[in-house]
Protein backbone atom coordinates (compact mmCIF):
# COMPACT_ATOMS: atom_id res chain seq x y z
CA UNK A 1 0.00 0.00 0.00
CA UNK A 2 1.33 3.44 -0.92
CA UNK A 3 2.86 5.27 2.05
CA UNK A 4 3.15 2.17 4.26
CA UNK A 5 6.58 1.71 5.87
CA UNK A 6 8.31 -1.52 4.98
CA UNK A 7 8.52 -3.82 8.01
CA UNK A 8 11.17 -6.55 7.67
CA UNK A 9 10.22 -10.12 8.48
CA UNK A 10 11.24 -11.01 12.03
CA UNK A 11 14.85 -12.07 12.38
CA UNK A 12 16.99 -12.27 15.48
CA UNK A 13 19.14 -9.90 17.49
CA UNK A 14 22.41 -10.35 19.28
CA UNK A 15 22.69 -7.67 21.98
CA UNK A 16 25.04 -6.55 24.77
CA UNK A 17 28.15 -7.48 22.83
CA UNK A 18 31.50 -5.98 21.94
CA UNK A 19 31.59 -5.72 18.16
CA UNK A 20 34.80 -6.08 16.16
CA UNK A 21 33.44 -5.53 12.66
CA UNK A 22 36.92 -5.64 11.04
CA UNK A 23 35.64 -3.16 8.45
CA UNK A 24 38.44 -1.12 6.92
CA UNK A 25 38.96 2.37 8.36
CA UNK A 26 37.49 3.81 11.52
CA UNK A 27 38.37 2.59 14.99
CA UNK A 28 40.96 -0.19 15.43
CA UNK A 29 39.29 -3.56 14.78
CA UNK A 30 36.12 -1.59 13.97
CA UNK A 31 35.50 -1.90 17.71
CA UNK A 32 32.13 -0.86 19.15
CA UNK A 33 31.27 -1.35 22.84
CA UNK A 34 27.73 -2.30 23.93
CA UNK A 35 26.71 -3.15 20.38
CA UNK A 36 23.99 -5.16 18.66
CA UNK A 37 23.72 -7.19 15.46
CA UNK A 38 20.49 -7.89 13.58
CA UNK A 39 20.41 -11.09 11.51
CA UNK A 40 17.81 -11.86 8.85
CA UNK A 41 17.71 -14.71 6.32
CA UNK A 42 21.32 -15.65 6.93
CA UNK A 43 22.68 -12.14 6.44
CA UNK A 44 23.61 -9.13 8.56
CA UNK A 45 20.70 -6.68 8.47
CA UNK A 46 22.23 -4.11 10.83
CA UNK A 47 25.20 -3.75 13.21
CA UNK A 48 26.27 -0.92 15.49
CA UNK A 49 25.88 0.64 18.94
CA UNK A 50 22.89 -0.82 20.77
CA UNK A 51 21.69 2.68 21.59
CA UNK A 52 21.33 3.35 17.86
CA UNK A 53 19.34 0.18 17.09
CA UNK A 54 16.53 1.20 14.69
CA UNK A 55 13.05 0.77 16.11
CA UNK A 56 12.06 -1.62 13.30
CA UNK A 57 14.16 -4.31 14.98
CA UNK A 58 12.79 -3.78 18.49
CA UNK A 59 10.37 -6.70 18.35
CA UNK A 60 12.90 -9.26 17.12
CA UNK A 61 13.93 -12.18 19.31
CA UNK A 62 17.05 -11.10 21.20
CA UNK A 63 19.97 -13.05 22.69
CA UNK A 64 22.06 -11.30 25.34
CA UNK A 65 25.76 -11.91 24.69
CA UNK A 66 26.83 -10.76 28.15
CA UNK A 67 29.47 -8.39 26.82
CA UNK A 68 31.26 -11.07 24.81
CA UNK A 69 33.34 -10.19 21.75
CA UNK A 70 31.82 -10.89 18.34
CA UNK A 71 34.01 -11.00 15.22
CA UNK A 72 33.44 -12.17 11.68
CA UNK A 73 33.73 -15.93 11.37
CA UNK A 74 37.37 -16.83 10.79
CA UNK A 75 38.53 -17.76 7.28
CA UNK A 76 41.38 -20.21 6.66
CA UNK A 77 42.36 -19.23 3.13
CA UNK A 78 45.20 -21.73 2.55
CA UNK A 79 44.89 -25.40 3.50
CA UNK A 80 45.84 -28.79 2.08
CA UNK A 81 43.53 -30.49 4.55
CA UNK A 82 42.49 -33.38 2.27
CA UNK A 83 45.27 -35.97 2.01
CA UNK A 84 46.16 -39.57 2.80
CA UNK A 85 48.63 -40.82 5.43
CA UNK A 86 51.01 -38.66 7.44
CA UNK A 87 54.68 -37.67 7.46
CA UNK A 88 55.66 -38.09 11.09
CA UNK A 89 58.86 -39.89 10.04
CA UNK A 90 59.98 -36.82 8.08
CA UNK A 91 59.42 -34.77 11.21
CA UNK A 92 62.00 -37.01 12.89
CA UNK A 93 64.36 -36.69 9.92
CA UNK A 94 64.26 -32.91 10.05
CA UNK A 95 65.08 -33.03 13.74
CA UNK A 96 68.04 -35.22 12.85
CA UNK A 97 69.32 -32.51 10.50
CA UNK A 98 67.78 -33.14 7.08
CA UNK A 99 66.38 -30.07 5.29
CA UNK A 100 62.99 -29.86 3.59
CA UNK A 101 64.73 -29.67 0.22
CA UNK A 102 66.97 -32.69 0.96
CA UNK A 103 63.96 -34.76 2.02
CA UNK A 104 62.05 -33.76 -1.11
CA UNK A 105 64.96 -34.58 -3.44
CA UNK A 106 65.32 -37.99 -1.77
CA UNK A 107 61.73 -38.87 -2.67
CA UNK A 108 60.07 -37.63 0.49
CA UNK A 109 58.11 -34.46 1.03
CA UNK A 110 55.08 -33.86 -1.15
CA UNK A 111 55.72 -36.91 -3.31
CA UNK A 112 55.68 -39.22 -0.27
CA UNK A 113 52.07 -38.22 0.46
CA UNK A 114 51.06 -39.05 -3.09
CA UNK A 115 51.15 -42.83 -2.62
CA UNK A 116 48.83 -42.75 0.40
CA UNK A 117 46.48 -40.31 -1.29
CA UNK A 118 46.30 -42.30 -4.52
CA UNK A 119 45.23 -45.45 -2.66
CA UNK A 120 42.43 -43.68 -0.73
CA UNK A 121 38.84 -43.50 -1.92
CA UNK A 122 36.85 -40.28 -1.89
CA UNK A 123 34.99 -41.53 1.20
CA UNK A 124 38.28 -42.28 2.96
CA UNK A 125 39.71 -38.89 2.07
CA UNK A 126 36.59 -37.20 3.47
CA UNK A 127 36.58 -39.22 6.69
CA UNK A 128 40.30 -38.60 7.26
CA UNK A 129 39.87 -34.87 6.70
CA UNK A 130 36.80 -34.32 8.88
CA UNK A 131 38.60 -34.45 12.27
CA UNK A 132 41.02 -31.81 11.01
CA UNK A 133 38.14 -29.69 9.71
CA UNK A 134 36.34 -30.06 13.04
CA UNK A 135 39.33 -28.59 14.88
CA UNK A 136 39.13 -25.50 12.67
CA UNK A 137 35.37 -25.15 13.10
CA UNK A 138 35.79 -25.42 16.88
CA UNK A 139 37.94 -22.27 16.68
CA UNK A 140 35.34 -20.22 14.82
CA UNK A 141 36.28 -20.95 11.21
CA UNK A 142 33.31 -20.59 8.87
CA UNK A 143 35.09 -20.60 5.49
CA UNK A 144 38.14 -22.54 4.35
CA UNK A 145 40.01 -23.18 1.17
CA UNK A 146 41.03 -26.76 0.30
CA UNK A 147 43.67 -27.49 -2.33
CA UNK A 148 44.33 -30.60 -4.37
CA UNK A 149 47.94 -31.46 -5.24
CA UNK A 150 48.64 -34.82 -3.61
CA UNK A 151 47.26 -36.90 -6.47
CA UNK A 152 49.50 -35.76 -9.34
CA UNK A 153 47.47 -37.90 -11.71
CA UNK A 154 44.13 -37.04 -13.27
CA UNK A 155 41.98 -39.43 -11.28
CA UNK A 156 43.35 -38.64 -7.83
CA UNK A 157 43.39 -34.88 -8.37
CA UNK A 158 39.69 -35.13 -9.21
CA UNK A 159 39.03 -37.31 -6.18
CA UNK A 160 40.70 -34.79 -3.89
CA UNK A 161 38.51 -32.01 -5.23
CA UNK A 162 35.40 -34.19 -4.96
CA UNK A 163 36.32 -34.87 -1.34
CA UNK A 164 36.80 -31.14 -0.75
CA UNK A 165 33.33 -30.40 -2.12
CA UNK A 166 31.89 -33.15 0.10
CA UNK A 167 33.29 -31.47 3.23
CA UNK A 168 30.72 -28.69 2.79
CA UNK A 169 27.97 -31.31 2.68
CA UNK A 170 29.21 -33.04 5.83
CA UNK A 171 29.79 -29.92 7.94
CA UNK A 172 28.32 -26.39 8.20
CA UNK A 173 31.27 -24.66 6.55
CA UNK A 174 31.85 -22.88 3.27
CA UNK A 175 34.55 -24.54 1.15
CA UNK A 176 36.45 -22.94 -1.73
CA UNK A 177 38.62 -25.26 -3.80
CA UNK A 178 41.97 -24.69 -5.50
CA UNK A 179 43.37 -26.97 -8.18
CA UNK A 180 47.04 -27.51 -7.33
CA UNK A 181 48.09 -30.01 -9.97
CA UNK A 182 51.37 -28.10 -10.37
CA UNK A 183 52.45 -28.99 -6.83
CA UNK A 184 55.29 -31.44 -7.48
CA UNK A 185 56.64 -33.72 -10.20
CA UNK A 186 55.57 -37.33 -9.44
CA UNK A 187 58.11 -40.15 -9.57
CA UNK A 188 56.88 -41.42 -12.95
CA UNK A 189 57.70 -38.02 -14.50
CA UNK A 190 61.02 -37.46 -12.70
CA UNK A 191 63.19 -35.15 -14.77
CA UNK A 192 60.27 -34.43 -17.15
CA UNK A 193 58.30 -31.58 -15.58
CA UNK A 194 57.17 -30.17 -18.93
CA UNK A 195 55.74 -33.53 -19.92
CA UNK A 196 53.90 -33.70 -16.60
CA UNK A 197 52.34 -30.26 -17.19
CA UNK A 198 51.22 -31.29 -20.71
CA UNK A 199 50.09 -34.85 -20.03
CA UNK A 200 48.65 -34.65 -16.51
CA UNK A 201 48.29 -31.18 -15.01
CA UNK A 202 46.46 -29.38 -17.81
CA UNK A 203 44.21 -32.34 -18.72
CA UNK A 204 43.33 -32.74 -15.02
CA UNK A 205 42.48 -29.04 -14.81
CA UNK A 206 40.24 -29.32 -17.87
CA UNK A 207 38.45 -32.33 -16.35
CA UNK A 208 38.06 -30.73 -12.93
CA UNK A 209 36.67 -27.54 -14.43
CA UNK A 210 34.22 -29.49 -16.58
CA UNK A 211 32.94 -31.20 -13.42
CA UNK A 212 32.56 -27.89 -11.56
CA UNK A 213 35.17 -28.78 -8.96
CA UNK A 214 37.49 -25.76 -9.24
CA UNK A 215 37.19 -22.25 -7.79
CA UNK A 216 40.83 -21.19 -8.37
CA UNK A 217 44.11 -22.54 -9.75
CA UNK A 218 47.31 -22.69 -7.68
CA UNK A 219 50.90 -23.78 -8.25
CA UNK A 220 54.23 -24.23 -6.47
CA UNK A 221 56.91 -22.07 -8.10
CA UNK A 222 60.16 -23.28 -6.58
CA UNK A 223 63.41 -25.07 -7.44
CA UNK A 224 62.04 -28.35 -6.04
CA UNK A 225 58.77 -27.94 -7.94
CA UNK A 226 58.09 -25.89 -11.10
CA UNK A 227 59.84 -23.04 -12.91
CA UNK A 228 57.99 -19.79 -13.68
CA UNK A 229 57.58 -20.70 -17.34
CA UNK A 230 55.91 -23.99 -16.45
CA UNK A 231 53.58 -22.31 -13.97
CA UNK A 232 52.71 -19.69 -16.57
CA UNK A 233 51.42 -22.37 -18.93
CA UNK A 234 49.03 -23.50 -16.20
CA UNK A 235 47.98 -19.89 -15.60
CA UNK A 236 47.29 -19.43 -19.33
CA UNK A 237 44.95 -22.44 -19.21
CA UNK A 238 43.28 -21.05 -16.06
CA UNK A 239 42.69 -17.75 -17.86
CA UNK A 240 41.15 -19.59 -20.81
CA UNK A 241 38.76 -21.31 -18.39
CA UNK A 242 37.90 -18.06 -16.60
CA UNK A 243 39.44 -19.19 -13.30
CA UNK A 244 41.28 -17.04 -10.76
CA UNK A 245 44.88 -17.95 -9.92
CA UNK A 246 47.12 -17.90 -6.87
CA UNK A 247 50.64 -19.17 -6.19
CA UNK A 248 53.02 -20.67 -3.65
CA UNK A 249 55.90 -18.27 -4.28
CA UNK A 250 59.31 -17.38 -2.89
CA UNK A 251 59.20 -19.86 -0.01
CA UNK A 252 62.73 -21.24 -0.35
CA UNK A 253 64.24 -18.93 -2.98
CA UNK A 254 63.32 -16.03 -5.25
CA UNK A 255 62.36 -17.23 -8.72
CA UNK A 256 60.13 -14.23 -9.47
CA UNK A 257 56.95 -16.11 -8.66
CA UNK A 258 55.31 -13.15 -6.95
CA UNK A 259 55.79 -10.99 -10.04
CA UNK A 260 54.42 -13.79 -12.23
CA UNK A 261 51.38 -14.13 -9.97
CA UNK A 262 50.80 -10.38 -10.04
CA UNK A 263 51.04 -10.32 -13.84
CA UNK A 264 48.10 -12.70 -13.95
CA UNK A 265 46.12 -10.73 -11.35
CA UNK A 266 46.49 -13.47 -8.73
CA UNK A 267 44.19 -13.43 -5.73
CA UNK A 268 47.18 -14.18 -3.51
CA UNK A 269 50.83 -15.16 -3.47
CA UNK A 270 51.66 -17.21 -0.37
CA UNK A 271 54.74 -17.91 1.79
CA UNK A 272 56.92 -15.12 0.30
CA UNK A 273 59.86 -15.38 2.68
CA UNK A 274 62.28 -14.53 -0.15
CA UNK A 275 60.22 -11.99 -2.09
CA UNK A 276 62.04 -8.73 -2.92
CA UNK A 277 60.69 -5.20 -3.09
CA UNK A 278 60.04 -5.40 -6.84
CA UNK A 279 57.86 -8.44 -6.21
CA UNK A 280 56.00 -6.64 -3.43
CA UNK A 281 55.45 -3.60 -5.66
CA UNK A 282 54.04 -5.85 -8.38
CA UNK A 283 51.66 -7.45 -5.90
CA UNK A 284 50.55 -4.03 -4.67
CA UNK A 285 49.81 -2.84 -8.22
CA UNK A 286 47.83 -6.01 -8.98
CA UNK A 287 45.88 -6.06 -5.70
CA UNK A 288 47.36 -9.47 -4.87
CA UNK A 289 47.14 -10.48 -1.20
CA UNK A 290 50.23 -11.71 0.66
CA UNK A 291 49.42 -15.07 2.22
CA UNK A 292 51.29 -15.37 5.53
CA UNK A 293 51.68 -19.00 6.65
CA UNK A 294 53.86 -19.13 9.78
CA UNK A 295 53.13 -22.80 10.45
CA UNK A 296 55.44 -23.89 7.63
CA UNK A 297 58.13 -21.41 8.74
CA UNK A 298 57.93 -22.81 12.26
CA UNK A 299 57.82 -26.50 11.32
CA UNK A 300 60.72 -26.22 8.86
CA UNK A 301 62.68 -24.07 11.30
CA UNK A 302 63.30 -21.49 8.60
CA UNK A 303 65.36 -18.37 9.24
CA UNK A 304 64.30 -16.03 6.40
CA UNK A 305 61.39 -13.89 7.57
CA UNK A 306 58.75 -12.66 5.12
CA UNK A 307 59.17 -8.88 4.56
CA UNK A 308 56.24 -7.67 6.68
CA UNK A 309 57.50 -4.08 6.63
CA UNK A 310 57.56 -4.08 2.83
CA UNK A 311 53.97 -5.31 2.72
CA UNK A 312 53.02 -2.50 5.10
CA UNK A 313 55.01 0.08 3.14
CA UNK A 314 53.33 -0.80 -0.15
CA UNK A 315 49.91 -1.46 1.40
CA UNK A 316 49.74 -5.10 0.37
CA UNK A 317 46.95 -6.79 2.37
CA UNK A 318 48.21 -9.68 4.49
CA UNK A 319 46.14 -12.82 5.04
CA UNK A 320 47.01 -15.39 7.73
CA UNK A 321 46.37 -19.12 7.21
CA UNK A 322 47.26 -22.48 8.72
CA UNK A 323 48.64 -24.04 5.50
CA UNK A 324 47.39 -27.27 7.10
CA UNK A 325 49.24 -30.11 5.37
CA UNK A 326 50.89 -33.41 6.36
CA UNK A 327 54.48 -32.30 5.95
CA UNK A 328 55.50 -28.70 6.45
CA UNK A 329 52.54 -27.44 8.53
CA UNK A 330 50.56 -30.19 10.28
CA UNK A 331 48.54 -27.52 12.09
CA UNK A 332 44.78 -27.24 12.51
CA UNK A 333 44.63 -24.07 14.62
CA UNK A 334 44.07 -20.72 12.96
CA UNK A 335 44.33 -19.05 16.37
CA UNK A 336 47.83 -20.49 16.70
CA UNK A 337 48.69 -19.26 13.20
CA UNK A 338 47.60 -15.78 14.30
CA UNK A 339 49.79 -16.00 17.40
CA UNK A 340 52.75 -17.17 15.32
CA UNK A 341 52.24 -14.34 12.82
CA UNK A 342 52.57 -11.91 15.71
CA UNK A 343 55.33 -13.66 17.67
CA UNK A 344 57.53 -14.85 14.80
CA UNK A 345 56.83 -12.20 12.16
CA UNK A 346 55.92 -9.19 14.37
CA UNK A 347 52.52 -8.62 12.84
CA UNK A 348 50.18 -6.76 15.17
CA UNK A 349 47.18 -8.57 16.71
CA UNK A 350 44.91 -6.38 14.60
CA UNK A 351 46.81 -7.32 11.42
CA UNK A 352 46.57 -10.99 12.41
CA UNK A 353 42.81 -10.84 12.94
CA UNK A 354 42.32 -8.88 9.71
CA UNK A 355 44.44 -11.57 8.08
CA UNK A 356 42.07 -14.28 9.25
CA UNK A 357 38.90 -12.35 8.32
CA UNK A 358 38.80 -9.40 5.90
CA UNK A 359 42.04 -10.10 4.02
CA UNK A 360 41.49 -13.85 3.98
CA UNK A 361 38.18 -13.23 2.22
CA UNK A 362 39.99 -11.09 -0.36
CA UNK A 363 42.56 -13.87 -0.84
CA UNK A 364 39.67 -16.15 -1.84
CA UNK A 365 37.99 -13.58 -4.07
CA UNK A 366 35.02 -13.27 -1.69
CA UNK A 367 33.25 -9.96 -1.03
CA UNK A 368 30.29 -11.25 1.01
CA UNK A 369 32.15 -12.19 4.20
CA UNK A 370 35.16 -11.24 6.33
CA UNK A 371 33.56 -8.20 7.97
CA UNK A 372 30.39 -7.54 9.96
CA UNK A 373 28.43 -5.11 7.80
CA UNK A 374 24.88 -4.97 6.44
CA UNK A 375 24.46 -7.29 3.48
CA UNK A 376 27.34 -9.59 4.44
CA UNK A 377 26.80 -13.23 5.39
CA UNK A 378 25.96 -13.79 9.04
CA UNK A 379 29.09 -15.88 9.62
CA UNK A 380 30.15 -14.91 13.13
CA UNK A 381 32.38 -16.04 15.97
CA UNK A 382 31.39 -15.22 19.55
CA UNK A 383 34.30 -15.27 22.00
CA UNK A 384 34.57 -15.38 25.77
CA UNK A 385 37.01 -12.47 25.80
CA UNK A 386 36.72 -8.71 26.17
CA UNK A 387 39.26 -7.48 23.58
CA UNK A 388 40.21 -8.89 20.15
CA UNK A 389 43.94 -8.80 20.93
CA UNK A 390 43.33 -11.76 23.24
CA UNK A 391 42.68 -14.00 20.24
CA UNK A 392 46.30 -13.74 19.05
CA UNK A 393 47.77 -13.37 22.55
CA UNK A 394 46.94 -16.74 24.05
CA UNK A 395 48.71 -19.99 23.13
CA UNK A 396 46.86 -23.31 23.13
CA UNK A 397 43.67 -21.73 24.48
CA UNK A 398 40.38 -21.65 22.59
CA UNK A 399 37.97 -18.98 23.89
CA UNK A 400 35.21 -19.65 21.35
CA UNK A 401 31.75 -19.42 22.94
CA UNK A 402 29.64 -19.97 19.82
CA UNK A 403 30.01 -20.14 16.04
CA UNK A 404 27.25 -18.83 13.80
CA UNK A 405 27.20 -19.99 10.18
CA UNK A 406 24.85 -18.30 7.74
CA UNK A 407 22.81 -17.03 10.67
CA UNK A 408 22.51 -20.44 12.41
CA UNK A 409 24.29 -21.32 15.64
Amino acid sequence: MQGMNHVPSAGKLLTSLTLASMAAGGAPYGLVEDAAIAIEAGSIAWAGPRADLPSQYAGWSAADMGGRLVTPGLIDCHTHIVFGGNRAREFEMRLEGATYEEIARAGGGIVSTVTATRTASVDELVQDALPRVDHLLAEGVTTLEIKSGYGLDVGTELNMLRAARRIADERPVRVKTAFLGAHAVPAEFKGRPDAYIDEVCIPALDAAHAEGLVDAVDGFCEGIAFAPGQIERVFVKARELGLAVKLHAEQLSNLGGAKLAARYGALSADHLEYVDEDGVKAMAAAGTVAGIVPGAFYTLREKQLPPIELFRKHRVPMAVATDCNPGSSPMTSLLLAMNMACTLFRMTPEEALAGATRNAAKALGLDDCGTIEPGKRADLAIWGVKHPAELAYRIGFNPLHQRIFSGQA
